[in-house]
């Protein structure tokens, strides 16, 4: 049994979602959210989310790791600060030794829902169907489980981190 830690970065809140898979079947092991006050300076919340990464990593114990990856939305700013938690999404698990897997956000919705094109609401349901037991609190957390569950579903392909199987943006 493999277990896989889904992340969902952002700077102003970050979810996880824990999940052990074996062949098809999924169990949910946890999931939360890490989250930064915008007041406070962007240094000091960049730690904070590392600190709670490490600290994750250390208790979970995961096997691998799969991260969103970051949309490119009209807003610069936003995109880059977004790109900074990403950065501690994949720096966290590889500094624990892991391997981290990428995933497009319409390969995450793909995978769980069946369609690029879910919304958040969409997600939430399909997850707590394949994962019973988990209740996400809130969508970031949902997002994560996603994402474990879409790596969960890719990792024993050997081409799982080739650009052309996660589709396009």
């Amino acid at each position: 049994m493999v277990r896989i830690l889904g992340l969902d970065p952002g700077l102003k809140a970050t979810g996880w979602g824990l999940i052990a898979a074996e062949g098809s079947r999924l169990v949910h092991l946890g999931s939360g959210v890490f989250t930064t006050a915008a007041d406070t300076p962007l240094a000091e919340r960049l730690a904070a989310l590392h600190r709670a990464l490490a600290a994750l990593l250390a208790e979970a114990r995961p096997d691998e790791a799969a991260v969103e990856e970051t949309y490119v939305n009209r807003n610069g700013a936003a995109t880059l600060k977004l790109g900074y938690a990403r950065a501690l999404a994949l720096l966290a698990p590889a500094l624990a030794g892991l391997p981290v897997a990428e995933y497009p956000a319409k390969v995450v919705k793909r995978a769980v829902v069946g369609t690029g094109a879910a919304e958040k609401a969409q997600i939430a349901v399909m997850v707590r169907h394949l994962l019973p037991g988990a209740a996400p609190i809130r969508s970031d957390a949902a997002d994560a489980l996603a994402v474990a569950i879409c790596h969960a579903h890719h990792r024993r392909s050997p081409a799982w981190a080739r650009p052309e199987l996660q589709g396009a943006r």
